[in-house]
């Protein structure tokens, strides 16, 4: 199966917020504005930190409880990031517009399986980072998110069991499509911290085994962090200096890494921006 491309990324492109983003990628489009830090009011004051507020939209119709559970993972994930610490008695309010879904994702939603609100959470999580580095909130680290679907167990005309995939069954499709999604025995999402690879948030629906989950576990860690160096740790020098050779062989050959494309995708938006917002200075000269 065929990689998604990588993310399509805009930076600052709404002109009235405080820091904006746009991310397209699998099919999702998500619009993110920042306003922030703001004067909050006083029933919503923290002495002590600034209070985060989110706000997520649909792409059709009134936000309802799908909506209410994604802004409460995004809120809990976002504050391990946040230096709220550095902002108190203040309020950063973020909002994201979903504009863009999976044509199959709609044809589709009839199906039980397919109201899953997983397929989402990397797309704003990712959306919502851009946005935070556009607004200059100061943060401690940023993220990589990934969504993994496990196929399920192929049944024999010998066997009857109804139980889950197991690890030497189980196939594990990164970014899997709309039809991946339907037919998956589960589904898991996982984003990890850059640096140092801390798990931040791990969401799963559908039924798995502990031995699946490993599985999983390793392979999202793969795709998000990178190589490992030779003491465990994710290896940033080496992917810094090897990045340039594997986006080489990759539009050579078609295929790449997804662990290096999922390690370096944020470096190089960030890294253009600094080039954008650093140009006056060469032109000073």
């Amino acid at each position: 199966m065929t990689s998604p491309p990588n993310p399509s990324t805009k930076l600052d492109n709404l002109p009235l917020a405080d820091g904006s983003s746009q991310y397209t990628h699998a099919g999702y489009t998500i619009l993110c504005a920042i306003n922030g830090p703001i004067e909050v009011q006083r029933r919503d004051e923290l002495p002590s930190e600034a209070t985060l507020e989110i706000n997520v939209r649909p792409a059709v119709g009134v936000g309802g409880v799908k909506e209410r559970h994604l802004e409460t993972l995004l809120h809990s994930t976002l504050r391990h990031i946040i230096l709220t610490q550095h902002r108190p008695r203040t309020l950063i309010q973020m909002t994201l517009q979903i504009t863009g879904t999976p044509a199959d994702d709609n044809a589709q939603s009839s199906s039980s399986s397919t109201t899953t609100t997983l397929p989402l959470l990397p797309p704003l999580l990712h959306s919502a980072l851009l946005a935070l580095l556009s607004a200059s909130i100061p943060l401690s680290k940023t993220f990589t998110s990934i969504l993994l679907a496990v196929a399920p167990r192929p049944r024999t005309p010998s066997s009857t069991s109804t139980a889950p995939s197991t690890s030497t069954a189980a196939t594990i499709t990164p970014n899997p499509s709309p039809a991946d999604i339907h037919r998956a025995a589960s589904l898991h999402v996982l984003t990890f911290s850059s640096p140092g690879g801390e798990l931040l948030l791990a969401e799963s629906e559908g039924e798995f085994d502990m031995r699946v989950w490993e599985r999983v576990y390793g392979e999202g860690e793969r795709i998000c962090c990178g190589p490992k160096g030779a003491g465990g740790d994710v290896d940033v020098d080496v992917e810094m200096e090897n990045g340039a050779r594997e986006r080489e062989s990759e539009s050579e050959s078609g295929e790449g890494s997804e662990g290096v494309k999922g390690a370096l995708w944020l470096r190089d938006v960030v890294g253009e921006k600094m080039a954008r917002d650093l140009r006056w200075r060469e032109e000073v000269r």
